[in-house]
């Protein structure tokens, strides 16, 4: 196409050949504008037609804007159905973990009847509808209190355990030597220097010499020392007024403030003090009076569990 352009002020004339591809160009160019100019005169007319009223216009504008909101409506719908499902499930594992956590209460030896009581739920259906925003809203706030109760009762119920724990650590239950046979046991015997009746205030370990001594449970070493009729004793608290006494030791291999725990090697069996023989003499007081170690011992196992070598 040959276009020929004629500028009448400066008396001038350009002449150039326009290809498809420049016609086509153009003619994209015009159809934009065109369409560009509808949707303007589009949007104009409907600003127009609101604000004067016009009555075709206020027909068209409603048609429009309710189908954009029941598309709105049906999608919020879908998702809330979805989501208040999900609500349903976990309204259903917060009353199973609620029946749980009151039956581990109970194992803990914790009264149940302070606790929340596991909320039941039933009855006809009467007058179903679908949930709104407003009730999942709600029933989501009363879910997350039930979690923050249940949160807080789990903490306490942790606590409680692990103090459960902690005291079971430290009661003397533990055998104090591997496999030996006990010796003279507690109560009244006939003393082995004087011949008379005397009370033997624990138990007996008979052994060779070097034969490893194990704490009975943990706890610190609050005696290490020799003592004229106990030579070489040990004595470990345990809390809550419980003390366990190792007696004729060959030798001592903890120290005063040692912190031990159960099962762990504190010392060697052998002859000092007032003994006839190699052998433990093992003693357990409880505030301040000697107890009987075989029933302390009956409470666990036959042997200890070795912690540690020192």
């Amino acid at each position: 196409m040959h276009v020929i352009i004629t500028d009448t002020r400066f008396r001038s004339t350009r002449a150039f050949e326009l290809g498809a591809k420049g016609l086509f160009t153009i003619a994209l160019c015009v159809i934009v504008l065109a369409v560009s100019s509808a949707v303007a005169a589009y949007h104009a007319l409907l600003k127009a037609g609101t604000r004067n009223n016009w009555p075709i216009v206020g027909q068209i504008l409603p048609q429009v804007a309710s189908q954009d909101m029941e598309a709105q409506n049906r999608y919020l719908r879908e998702n809330l159905d979805v989501m208040a499902t999900r609500l349903g499930e976990l309204q259903a594992r917060m009353v199973q973990l609620d029946s749980l956590g009151e039956r581990v209460a109970q194992l803990a030896g914790m009264d149940t009847k302070l606790l929340k009581p596991t909320p039941g739920a039933g009855g006809a259906l009467v007058g179903e509808r679908a949930l709104s925003v407003k009730d999942f809203s709600q029933a989501l706030a009363d879910l997350q209190g039930e979690a923050n109760i249940g949160e807080d009762f789990l903490t306490v119920l942790e606590s409680r355990l692990l103090d459960q724990k902690l005291q079971r650590a430290m009661i003397p239950t533990t055998r104090p030597v591997n496999g030996l046979l006990t010796g003279s046991r507690f109560g009244r015997r006939v003393d082995p220097f004087t011949g008379s009746s005397a009370m033997h205030t624990g138990l007996d370990f008979p052994g060779p010499v070097g034969t490893p001594i194990y704490a009975a449970a943990g706890g610190v070493v609050v005696t290490a020392m020799n003592h004229s009729d106990y030579g070489n004793m040990i004595e470990v608290d345990h809390g809550n007024d419980v003390i366990t006494r190792y007696a004729h030791t060959s030798r001592m291999l903890v120290k005063v403030g040692d912190l031990i725990k159960r099962g762990q090697k504190i010392g060697l069996i052998g002859s000092t003090g007032r003994s006839t023989g190699p052998h433990l003499h093992f003693e357990v007081w409880v505030s301040g009076r000697y107890k009987d170690p075989a029933k302390f011992l009956a409470l666990g196992r036959d042997s200890p569990t070795v912690a540690s070598s020192r």
